[in-house]
């Protein structure tokens, strides 16, 4: 089980709000990070840890917008509130689209801040927790043979072993043998339960 604490990164150019709302979350025990650019807080972004993103949309050098942007293209699992004194409905609807969990316009209501901020935490951590199962997947995935990559496919595709005897031009104890390398490399007591796993998980 993963017992990293939850952090809370603030990336707003206003060191004004972001001292303020740091000191808000630690008084309820949340741990946050801040950061007055895109560049600072990539250099220190850990996606290893479970987190969430209050951003600021409108920052010198590098938009709310544009950070948001580098990190869907890492894939990062990283649920963002957006920050803007200048919100309206067309940058709102944006953000919404490209994946961020919240708008709030400035100035906002620090308690209802915070119940979005330990909202989007527990999102994080489901997230984070969803990413750290698909990660250790993959990596149990790739102990199997080409062959076995292929025979574990026929059979997440529903196919029974002699078709896939068949279609593979072997035998169908093969098959068999092969099923039950899959099963011992994988950790699992039955195939089916490991076809659940990865089409729940979106393993490719």
């Amino acid at each position: 089980m993963d017992t990293r604490k939850p952090v809370v990164y603030i990336v707003d150019d206003d060191k004004d709000l972001r001292t303020s709302l740091a000191w808000l979350l630690e008084s309820v025990s949340i741990q946050a990070q801040c950061f007055a650019g895109a560049e600072e807080f990539l250099a220190h972004y850990d996606a290893t840890t479970p987190a969430c993103l209050v951003l600021d949309v409108r920052m010198p050098e590098t938009s709310g917008f544009q950070l948001q942007s580098m990190l869907n293209e890492r894939g990062a699992a990283l649920p963002i509130i957006f920050v803007s004194a200048h919100g309206d409905i067309p940058m709102s609807v944006q953000a919404m689209k490209n994946g961020a969990l919240d708008f709030v316009e400035k100035p906002y209501n620090p308690q209802q801040m915070l119940e979005r901020i330990q909202a989007a935490l527990k999102a994080a951590v489901q997230v984070h927790a969803g990413a750290e199962q698909k990660r250790q997947l993959q990596q149990r995935l790739d102990l199997l043979t080409g062959r076995e990559r292929e025979v574990l496919g026929m059979v997440i595709d529903g196919k029974a072993s002699k078709v896939i005897a068949r279609e593979l031009n072997i035998s169908v104890k093969t098959v068999d043998v092969h099923r039950t390398k899959i099963k011992e490399k994988m950790g699992v007591s039955s195939i089916a339960l490991l076809v659940r796993e990865v089409l729940d998980l979106g393993v490719p």
